[in-house]
């Protein structure tokens, strides 16, 4: 039995201007010690996916409609107050996007990183302290005896997310979701964060949910990926299968985004148009209008069923475009990569 198993969770905002179909009907399982990428542009409900299995979604304006997330075998969506608190910071622990707004900056790292372990565990203030000091000597912050006592903003960027790495792993978790860890981190950084991710893995067996917008990260770290458009899933399957046998026409523009896929000398390929405004209903496949394959049906037909293509690999059926071709020859002959002119750009 999988270790988290999610299906058709469906999350919706109710605004005053209207329903905003945020997370529609999203499925997904991960096994013990696996790695779980979800991918796509910013707005395709990645990050609303992963609130909502933490039950985080301020309600109202936000309601998980529906759908189940079984975690050892008790539904996530189901628990009382009373026994999320059980669980999160203990079996499931999530690494923010933003640590500068996720750290308190009126409290020290040391209290904030002791929080989880009194709350959880059986362990008095000297022992708690000492474990504190060792995780941040594993995430890497040198003289962590010291620095315990600092505050967030006495931390570089970098270092306060090692800081919410060290405060995610503490109760040894089962799950971590980790919501863009390397955002904003220069390049060298983003490798060390995502080194000292995996390394606490094998350690421990963690399973893991990554969210990001970089496939490259993607490409070296995970063991599945879930590809997202719109709130909805566009294709789903192993990292071999997404990168190296995509299907949707979605993930195939989005690996033309790869920087280091790129020629040198050629310019640079961006997905023209936005995405959707997912507070409007959306017919048949949300990226139709964007899509640069040959446009062969209407864009008012049914919202495409996920079909399987081998074992493990599923997609978003399209009939509305022809995606038989190599994406690299579709944008050959087409005018500023897009069949149909679109407005802006993404």
């Amino acid at each position: 039995m999988p270790l988290l198993d999610v299906d058709d969770l469906t999350t919706y905002f109710h605004t005053r201007d209207g329903v905003v179909r945020a997370v529609d009907g999203v499925s997904f399982n991960l096994e013990r010690g696996e790695t779980l990428g979800i991918v796509g542009e910013s707005g395709s409900g990645k990050s609303v996916t992963c609130y909502s299995l933490m039950r985080l979604i301020p309600e109202p304006p936000g309601r998980i409609e529906r759908g189940t997330a079984m975690f050892d075998g008790r539904d996530l969506l189901q628990m009382s107050p009373k026994e999320l608190r059980k669980v999160r910071g203990d079996k499931i622990s999530m690494i923010f996007q933003d640590p500068m707004t996720s750290l308190n900056p009126y409290l020290r790292i040391s209290t904030q990183l002791i929080e989880a372990l009194q709350m959880h565990r059986d362990i008095d203030s000297k022992a708690a302290l000492n474990k504190a000091i060792e995780a941040l000597e594993e995430v890497g912050i040198p003289g962590a005896s010291k620095r315990v006592f600092s505050y967030p903003h006495e931390f570089s960027g970098g270092m306060r997310q090692r800081v919410m790495i060290a405060m995610a792993l503490i109760t040894e978790p089962d799950l971590l979701i980790a919501d863009e860890p390397t955002t904003a981190l220069d390049v060298t950084v983003q490798a060390q964060i995502m080194e000292i991710i995996k390394q606490r893995q094998n350690d421990l067996g963690t399973a893991v949910i990554l969210v990001t917008h970089d496939l490259g990260v993607v490409a070296g770290s995970c063991d599945k990926v879930l590809v997202m458009y719109g709130g909805r899933e566009m294709e789903s399957g192993s990292a071999d299968q997404i990168f190296y046998r995509p299907r949707h026409p979605y993930t195939r523009a989005l690996q033309k985004t790869i920087p280091s896929l790129q020629e040198k000398g050629q310019e640079l390929f961006t997905i023209p148009g936005l995405p959707p405004d997912v507070s409007k209903p959306i017919h048949g496949c949300a990226f139709h209008p964007r899509c640069p394959y040959p446009k062969i049906g209407s864009p008012e037909g049914e919202r495409p069923q996920l079909e399987d293509i081998e074992p493990g690999h599923c997609w978003a059926a399209c009939g509305f475009c022809d995606s038989s071709a190599p994406i690299e020859t579709v944008l050959a002959k087409a005018d500023d990569h897009v069949a149909e002119p679109v407005d802006g750009d993404a």
